[in-house]
């Protein structure tokens, strides 16, 4: 009840009273000593009394005395201000058309949009005698310059990575898309953070159904803040109880290009350096950046190798331990001899072990985190070596299980998304169960389960696991194999559905005789 009422008089509309609205606006303010008041008078013998507010440490402030305060005080003082006062003129057309001509000017009206437009870091301009005043855009912070990206790390091409700042983002985006087609739509969401998120698309590439869908999934969001794109992704995804992410995130300006280039759209957030983009599909997850920087053998190679190490991630530790239990006539005699006489002095059944290891393993993964970088890494390659060596020589695990558990960990680091490296850690344990259980048998169970769960996904209307169920053979030039950019002309026939065919007619490289 009592926000409803704060709701109410935000949205009353502005006074004609000058100092009534300077001392509401304390009052709606706490009186915070950030809010910066300035009260000035315009005209040739000051006729005119108005006041500024704007908001120390988001407020560029130079900008506001050069461009502003200036023109105001300055270059209105030898107008005829009070003789069109006096003569009922519109004086506020006169001073947005002659003396604010410093970045945007849009006229506020109500308390609500003078609120959001101040705390946004804009300078607010009231006037004695008017209902209505100005909200000037001189915002400028301090922010984190564009940088290195911190989880895609690539040897080949570009090094630039997103910042927390919305409007530095959408310019590196455009910084590649330099076309007429690009669009950007901003929206606030958050009834207290009043965050900004933008939405951003190729008009005539991107699905008309798929944008329309994700305006609709972001304006029904109603909550109280939005602090990281992590919560418009978690509100706006397709399935909720999946370990599977079916919204792609990245902190690198060239891929959210190539997905926009794809048909797909992109969604950026305030404050975050992470971007959005959907549709998402379970390929996309394992193409690297640097896939599409180097030669298609080589990025073949590298890719075909990133699904070998997921099959490894998955079941590697599953697969040692339906042998070892159910299956041994499997082993070569000479391994299998080796493998009993490691196990001969282990106390616990091979699954208790596995689950032992990798308990240890998620625990010094997520400590070299947390922990400060001055020692997280240093922590992180003793703790393994010192615990995995005590636990064999205590006799709690074999050799041959910290072997595999250390192939299995490493393979989880290959992925280029790190979501979905989290995504095979979770599933690795029900297939851990079904093979102590039934040993082969239960990991095709467990197996036959994820794939029709992975069927079974959609993202934003299109199949999770397109292009390969449903299988669609123009778009696997590239999928588990890229081929040469030459061959690349046209684009997923699932994510962009109007303009399928890539403005590339290049033809197969010929060397000159």
């Amino acid at each position: 009840m009592e926000h409803n009422n704060k709701t109410n008089d935000a949205e009353e509309p502005i006074s004609a009273n000058l100092q009534q609205n300077i001392e509401k606006v304390k009052q709606a303010l706490g009186n915070s000593n950030d809010i910066i008041l300035r009260e000035i008078r315009i005209g040739k013998i000051g006729n005119l009394k108005a006041a500024i507010f704007y908001t120390d440490g988001l407020t560029g402030t130079q900008a506001l005395a050069d461009y502003v305060m200036e023109s105001l005080l300055m270059d209105m003082k030898n107008t005829e201000l009070d003789q069109m006062i006096s003569f009922g003129q519109d004086v506020l057309n006169v001073l947005k058309e002659r003396a604010l001509t410093f970045g945007g000017v849009t006229e506020v009206l109500n308390y609500e949009m003078l609120y959001t437009s101040l705390l946004s870091g804009d300078a607010i301009l009231l006037f004695e005698g008017h209902c209505q005043g100005f909200s000037i855009g001189v915002r400028q912070w301090n922010q984190r310059s564009v940088t290195e990206p911190a989880t895609e790390t690539i040897v080949r091409g570009p090094r630039e990575s997103f910042t927390e700042s919305i409007r530095t983002n959408s310019a590196l985006i455009r910084r590649k898309i330099k076309d007429r087609n690009l669009w950007l739509e901003t929206r606030t969401i958050g009834r207290v953070t009043k965050t900004d998120v933008s939405i951003m698309y190729i008009h005539g590439i991107a699905n008309d159904n798929v944008v329309e869908e994700v305006r609709k999934r972001l304006d029904r969001i109603d909550i109280d803040g939005i602090l990281e794109s992590g919560y418009i992704e978690e509100l706006i995804q397709d399935e909720t109880f999946t370990p599977f992410p079916t919204i792609y995130n990245t902190e690198r300006p060239d891929v959210v290009a190539a997905d926009l280039l794809e048909g797909r759209v992109a969604i950026l957030v305030d404050g975050t350096p992470f971007v959005l983009t959907a549709p998402a599909t379970f390929i996309q997850f394992f193409q690297a950046a640097e896939d599409y920087y180097q030669r298609a053998d080589v990025s073949s190679v590298l890719r075909a190798l990133r699904f070998f190490s997921f099959f490894i991630s998955l079941v590697g530790t599953s697969m040692y331990i339906a042998i070892t239990t159910f299956h041994q006539e499997m082993l070569p005699t000479a391994l299998l001899i080796s493998v009993a006489a490691q196990r001969e002095g282990v106390p616990f059944p091979a699954i208790i072990e596995a689950l032992m290891m990798e308990t240890a393993l998620e625990i010094l993964r997520e400590a070299s985190i947390r922990m400060p970088r001055a020692v997280g890494q240093a922590v992180s390659i003793l703790g393994t070596l010192v615990i995995g060596t005590a636990a064999v020589e205590a006799g709690i695990a074999s050799a041959a299980m910290v072997i595999v558990i250390s192939i299995t960990a490493i393979s989880n680091f290959i992925f280029p998304a790190p979501n979905m490296s989290i995504s095979v850690r979770l599933i690795r344990v029900p297939i851990l169960i079904l093979a102590a259980s039934f040993g082969l048998f239960g990991m095709i169970i467990g197996f036959i389960a994820l794939v029709l769960h992975l069927c079974s996904l959609r993202s934003f209307g299109v199949p999770y696991t397109s292009s390969l169920a449903p299988f669609i053979l123009e778009d696997q030039k590239d999928t588990i194999f890229r081929l040469p950019r030459w061959r690349m002309r046209t684009r997923p026939r699932l994510i962009s559905q109007k303009d399928v065919t890539r403005n590339q007619p290049s033809p197969a490289p010929k060397p000159r005789n």
